[in-house]
């Protein structure tokens, strides 16, 4: 097979790791930009916020986005700072929660630097944020948005549209056409059978795949998630205790209200009261109320679940909520525990045994959520470390990520399949098990594992 010098890829984010999500695209010499991620957890990882990207910002034409979470927006506000004046594509959708997710970011980034400037447990002589709030009203000055299938004319030679993934509100896939190719990025896969949403399109074919690989060691358990969602409720409940769960506002917020919601309609569990402690987890759930032809559920259904929790934004009244000792279920951000307020609970009520921390998506590599998941007995957070003698559980059933069952199933579902795969978003193992077994069951297609920097030239 020949390849193109007209097209290829590099991939600056995302290649052996799950977060830091950037894929350079260019044709022609023309450079796309495909999501705008944020490192998180190792702070090897951390550092490479911090690092110029490896190539002129102003030499990017347009960023296409996939979705809201922070590994595929976050650096977004550092591009522009850095001189980005190009447009930003996404759905309506992902404009309204990135909006949300970045200046939430900014938030806790300043308060963090000013906390550490204060307390003075920075090495640095003055800790500064990655970016500010003004840097994000900036930002989302750039975003232009679409509909799911709309067609967007770039140029003379390149295409591109979004198309449904499944994962969050508004996630796409993203299919570029070129004179030569048919590139599909599939961002974020969903599941086969997502809570909220409608399940993820069924793609025809392409003759490039950029596809995630998560969990692609991996099948999800099959374990009744609102079965055992109610066992740990209910375990908590007898111990007199508090029930915390550390949630991502976007997606995880509202199939937490959603199950709780059922549990406490078919009376499943106590009327224990339930407080949603996140101000993004509130205002993303209001984005979810604007857009109920995307949700797989009535607007009665919607209505109810939202109803649930007490919504707490106001400080004060959070610090009120974190000081009660009274057994409650609490939804706060965030999901790793890598700030917000869950941070808060923790301080107050992770030294007892009655209390519970409850996982209910992924942590990733360097977190505090994944080193309290892998045993440790102590985290550090607020300049100080703390004992972990709290009750810890995890659900992992509820994650918005295909497994390698649900990849390969919807892989299938192409009529003609690629030529390339490219495999990113994720750690070495789970994503070289996935090549393993595409290898296996597809030995007709070329499975990548892309390397950081590397220009990979697409076949033609």
């Amino acid at each position: 097979m020949k390849t193109s010098i007209q097209d290829n890829l590099t991939f600056l984010g995302a290649a052996g790791t799950v977060t830091g999500s950037k894929t350079l695209f260019e044709n022609n010499g023309k450079r796309i930009l495909i999501d705008c991620g944020l490192f998180q957890g190792l702070k090897e990882l951390r550092k490479l916020n911090w690092v110029n990207l490896p190539i002129p910002v102003d030499s990017i034409e347009t960023v296409l986005l996939t979705h809201a979470h922070l590994d595929h927006c976050g650096y977004l506000p550092v591009l522009t700072r850095n001189g980005y004046k190009g447009p930003i594509h996404c759905t309506k959708a992902t404009k309204e929660l990135t909006n949300i997710i970045l200046l939430d970011s900014a938030k806790i980034q300043e308060e963090d630097a000013e906390r550490a400037n204060r307390h003075s447990y920075t090495r640095h002589k003055e800790a500064k944020p990655l970016y500010t709030i003004e840097d994000v009203h900036r930002t989302m000055d750039l975003f232009i948005t679409h509909d799911y299938n709309e067609w967007v004319i770039h140029n003379n030679d390149v295409k591109f549209c979004f198309k449904n993934s499944g994962h969050i509100l508004g996630a796409s896939m993203i299919e570029i056409q070129t004179d030569e190719h048919k590139i599909l990025f599939s961002g974020d896969l969903g599941r086969r059978d997502p809570m909220l949403l409608y399940p993820r399109k069924v793609m025809k074919d392409a003759d490039v795949l950029i596809l995630e690989s998560t969990y692609g060691d991996r099948l999800h358990s099959e374990e009744n998630i609102k079965h055992e969602l109610r066992e740990v409720i209910l375990e908590t409940y007898k111990n007199r205790g508090i029930l915390m769960i550390p949630t991502f506002a976007v997606e995880r917020t509202q199939e937490l209200m959603f199950l709780l919601n059922d549990l406490m309609v078919t009376e499943s569990i106590p009327k224990i009261p339930i407080y949603l402690d996140s101000p993004m987890g509130i205002n993303s759930t209001n984005v979810y109320d604007k857009y109920p032809d995307l949700h797989n559920h009535s607007r009665y259904v919607i209505k109810q679940m939202y109803e649930i929790a007490h919504y707490v934004s106001d400080y004060q009244q959070s610090r009120s909520v974190v000081q009660d000792s009274k057994p409650k279920i609490v939804l706060a951000g965030s999901g790793m525990l890598e700030g917000g307020r869950i941070l808060h609970y923790l301080n107050n009520h992770m030294n007892s045994p009655k209390n519970t921390l409850l996982f209910v998506g992924y942590q990733g590599v360097g977190t505090r959520g994944r080193a309290i998941l892998e045993g440790a007995k102590e985290i550090k957070f607020f300049g100080q470390y703390h004992k972990v003698n709290c009750q810890i559980r995890s659900i992992t059933g509820l994650s918005g990520h295909a497994d390698q069952e649900e990849i390969i199933e919807w892989l299938n579902g192409f009529r003609k399949k690629p030529k390339q795969i490219f495999l990113n978003h994720g750690e070495p193992h789970q994503r070289d098990a996935l090549r393993t077994k595409l290898n296996f069951l597809f030995p007709e297609i070329d499975v990548i594992l892309p390397e950081p920097y590397i220009p990979y030239p697409l076949i033609e």
